[in-house]
């Protein structure tokens, strides 16, 4: 492989303030890059980030399209239940109440429906090339959806407590035996809620993410049953009160329908789990790439993936297998050292593992909304990239950082890089060190005069290069980790 850049450069840093540090060596100094047989002398000259360093924390940082999202959401809801509790002068109808917290919660799991977000995302990146580039650059941010679920789930907990506050009422006026069923569960619930909300924490995810998914997953089962248990109920309760048959009650009530949707949405993910066989492909003790032949897989697709269905999950971005034809007959991912799972999946490949769901679109399926992009990767971040590539929808420059790319992921991957963007950067920081990613990107910009960046990389990295471009002026789209 071609030596494609050759000289260290300091580490980039963030300060405790928020603030990303950028020490770079590139700037105003000359730095040699080889691309294929070409040799050239470029420049780095990185601008000065745009504004001080508040306004660039609440446009760039803490107000993120995510935190947008559930702010909107939230506080619409918010603003009804103020407006609804003062129309009805603090006594509301507790079905009005649960039908507003089953609605909220309907939301909420629709977008983490597979089909539901595939189609919010084919709405989103079909507009054309041909609006201007500050709307494409906003409808990019369709993967921040997850700001609709954390917004619509934390409103139906204010939902549900109101609610669990109406019934308690109403069993102190009227102490009857179904009433007090109506408010066993729905403490019951109020207390699953809340556990949820807690354990749903960035802070806390992170630290036990294995741990959150699993209660996750139970936790919303059980509210689930729980919420049926309840409102079969109280519909049991007010159909006595209406003197009408409980199948009319039942059909006539809002949350019956919104609580039909969350069940079925959650039967149908668990309805199509399989157990696939894998074709494993050792690239090196860092990483493997798992080929799955069940079926064709187009660009832009994520599946996950697990040994142990109940729980824990593990999501990846998908890479179209070719035949010899160039016709696509399956998929395949790359899957690297970055933890106990990882690590026992490369040591002993695997022969079948669990899939669970639908394929589900991804970050990269965005850059249908520009007419050119930079690819930044760091280690495995190539993998995704790979199926970005495959898809061939516009030119691309490629930035790769990645220690021993030749023995860690094999020429196979390495062709398929330079055959997308022949003068790629290659970065083995094995041999070179860290690279300063920031004025390595934005060079690629102003060469190529891309419209966008896409980085695929760990937290600390991807924030650092979405920071640096959004700062000066250029669309940068990372992964998101608070979702």
């Amino acid at each position: 492989m071609s030596q494609h850049l050759v000289k260290d450069v300091e580490k980039t840093d963030s300060t405790s303030s928020g603030e990303v540090s950028e020490s770079s060596s590139f700037t105003d100094e000359k730095t040699v890059v080889s691309t294929g047989t070409d040799v050239q002398t470029i420049v780095y000259d990185v601008p000065e980030k745009r504004g001080n360093r508040v306004t660039r924390f609440l446009q760039y940082t803490f107000f993120s399209t995510y935190r947008k999202l559930f702010t909107f959401t939230f506080f619409a809801n918010l603003a009804v239940f103020i407006g609804f509790v003062a129309k009805t002068k603090g006594a509301p109808l507790a079905s009005d109440v649960v039908d507003a917290t089953a609605a909220n919660l309907m939301v909420c799991i629709l977008f983490r429906q597979e089909n539901f977000v595939n189609v919010v995302y084919e709405i989103f990146t079909r507009a054309p090339q041909s609006l201007p580039i500050w709307i494409r650059t906003d409808l990019a941010k369709v993967f921040h959806y997850g700001g609709a679920h954390s917004g619509t789930g934390v409103a139906s907990v204010v939902w549900f407590i109101l609610y669990t506050a109406v019934v308690t009422r109403n069993y102190v006026l009227d102490p009857t035996i179904a009433a007090r069923g109506v408010v066993i569960t729905a403490y019951f619930l109020l207390a699953c809620f809340l556990f949820i909300l807690i354990a749903a924490h960035p802070t806390f995810r992170v630290k036990f993410h294995d741990s959150f998914e699993a209660t996750h997953r139970f936790a919303g089962w059980t509210i689930v049953i729980a919420f049926w248990t309840s409102f079969m109920l109280a519909a049991d309760e007010q159909r006595r009160i209406n003197h009408i048959p409980l199948g009319l009650q039942i059909a006539k009530t809002p949350a019956f329908w919104f609580l039909c949707v969350i069940t079925f949405c959650i039967i149908l993910t668990w309805l199509r789990l399989r157990h696939r066989d894998v074709y494993p492909e050792v690239l090196s003790n860092h990483a493997i790439r798992l080929h799955f032949k069940y079926r064709p897989l187009k660009p832009f697709y994520g599946v996950r993936v697990s040994t142990r269905p109940l729980m824990e999950w593990h999501a990846f971005a998908t890479i179209p297998d070719d035949d010899e034809n160039g016709k696509i007959t399956g998929y395949s991912f790359v899957v690297s050292n970055a933890g106990d799972w990882t690590d026992s999946i490369i040591k002993n490949p695997p022969k079948k593992l669990w899939i669970r769901g639908d394929p589900l679109y991804g970050l990269l399926i965005s850059a249908r909304l520009f007419k050119s992009y930079i690819i930044v990767a760091t280690g495995s971040g190539i993998g995704p990239f790979l199926s970005l590539i495959h898809a061939n929808l516009a030119p691309c420059r490629i930035l790769w950082s990645t220690p021993s790319p030749e023995t860690t992921y094999g020429q196979t991957i390495i062709n398929t890089v330079l055959k997308a963007d022949p003068k790629a950067i290659i970065w083995n920081t094995r041999e070179r060190g860290r690279p300063d990613m920031v004025a390595l990107t934005y060079q690629l910009v102003q060469e190529s005069n891309a419209e966008a960046v896409f980085i695929i990389s760990n937290p600390k990295v991807t924030r650092l290069v979405v920071y640096g471009m959004e700062t000066r002026g250029v669309p940068a789209y990372g992964a998101i980790f608070d979702s």
